[in-house]
């Protein structure tokens, strides 16, 4: 029998969860999402452990899913993530005390505060025939893991890892290398959240850069309650139904309102780009950085019809909206619906091994 995962991205606004088979290759069998309650989940930490507790238990039931293997994620600027050489150790027994002991010069979090975790990327020797690892390192803070694995313990849960979703992004977004498509240039993902916006960038190997951008939907929602005066119900609503795209006009709302809804929605948009090109220019200030090739939008309010060429004008890199389901096949009767732009985390969390 396949080996069932549910990849689950715990957010400020909503629970989304995807349901994979791993038998050889990844198969999406079933897909759930609902919203969260405010104040639970803030600024990517958990605020209310057996509030979130609850609501994962109510989820989980509602919708039938297994809880024998789940995987979250967690996005949070309290995570540390470099690229670092280890040199000289040839015995594998070692690689984790050195690995360790860099962490300390490396990454500003204290050893016996944090969680650490690290990927071999490649291997090879230097001029002096001495063998060297290049070394993905992660370190996050104790105490911002643990209040997630215990909500999901406290909700019956069996957590069996605890991801990156800069890392789950980039594994649902970056093109198989069966497909051709990929080239020494740096491909960037950002999945817009609620509140925030995780950015990735990634060789097609492997996580490069990543960083947290405080910017998400409810700024868009935002700037729609105040333009047009309505409530943020009424402009979460109008949000899923607009378009940046001149001439349309959603049902309900006037040509003029349209306009004024539009010009609000731009106007938004140039803060999140202002952040965008500033992070691409820190990696890019980077030693050995690459050029980049494309900026591929996910999350739920990448659905925002002309999103992605206003972004382009904005940044002057190519964008577009991606589709998480080019490394997963897709069940003929998957249970659930979600628009699969949104569910890029989820499933990229569930693809992992």
């Amino acid at each position: 029998m396949a080996k069932q995962t549910v990849g689950l991205k715990i957010g400020a606004s909503q629970l989304t969860a995807a349901c994979l088979d791993l038998n050889g290759e990844a198969r999406l069998v079933q897909v759930a999402r609902e919203p969260l309650a405010p104040g639970i989940v803030t600024g990517g930490e958990v605020r209310d452990v057996p509030a979130l507790a609850e609501s994962l238990k109510h989820f989980f039931k509602r919708h039938g899913l297994p809880r024998r293997s789940v995987r979250i994620g967690i996005a949070n600027n309290r995570i540390g993530v470099r690229t670092i050489e280890v040199s000289g150790i040839e015995d594998e027994r070692q690689l984790g005390n050195a690995v360790r002991f860099r962490a300390q010069e490396a990454l500003p979090i204290p050893v016996h505060e944090a969680v650490l975790d690290f990927q071999v990327l490649s291997e090879g020797t230097d001029a002096e025939g001495t063998p060297t690892r290049r070394v993905l390192l992660v370190v996050a803070y104790r105490d911002l893991v643990d209040a997630y694995a215990q909500a999901c313990h406290d909700a019956g849960l069996r957590l069996t890892g605890v991801d990156l979703e800069a890392f789950a992004l980039l594994r649902a977004l970056t093109p198989p290398a069966s497909l051709g498509m990929l080239d020494r240039s740096a491909l960037v993902a950002v999945a817009i959240g609620a509140e925030r916006s995780t950015l990735a960038v990634s060789d097609g190997f492997s996580c490069e850069f990543t960083r947290v951008l405080e910017w998400g939907g409810a700024a868009l929602t935002g700037v729609l309650a105040r333009s047009l005066n309505i409530d943020p119900a009424a402009a979460e609503d109008l949000k899923t139904r607009m378009s940046l795209e001149a001439g349309q006009v959603p049902d309900g709302v006037t040509i003029e309102e349209a306009t004024q809804a539009r010009e609000a929605l731009r106007g938004a948009l140039q803060g999140f780009a202002r952040e965008l090109v500033s992070s691409l220019q820190f990696y890019q200030s980077q030693p050995d950085s690459l050029g980049i090739r494309e900026v591929v939008l996910a999350g739920g309010t990448a659905q925002l019809g002309g999103l992605a060429a206003a972004l382009e004008q904005l940044v002057g890199v190519s964008v577009r909206v991606g589709d998480p389901l080019v490394g997963v096949s897709v069940g003929k009767r998957v249970k659930g619906d979600a628009p699969p732009v949104a569910l890029a985390v989820p499933i990229g969390l569930g693809m992992a091994l």
